[in-house]
């Protein structure tokens, strides 16, 4: 008898390893911005601490300098 016999393609290891290559550079690249923008976000904010504290007209503001906000 005829039975029907269905064909799949198996994807190729090389261009499944390439793509989970990929996968993590990209996920690394997603970290390596996030941390790079939240060390953005922190510095910018103490910076805006500074310089509110300089702008109100205050003298002492050597204690924000030293990262104690």
């Amino acid at each position: 008898m005829y039975s029907r016999h269905v064909w799949t393609e198996k994807p190729n290891e090389a261009a499944e390893a390439d793509r989970q290559t990929a996968s993590l550079a990209a996920m690394a690249v997603i970290l390596l911005l996030l941390v790079a923008g939240l060390f953005l976000v922190h510095e910018l904010r103490s910076k805006a601490s500074i310089e509110d504290c300089l702008m109100s007209g205050r003298r002492s503001c050597d204690r924000l300098v030293g990262g104690q906000s």
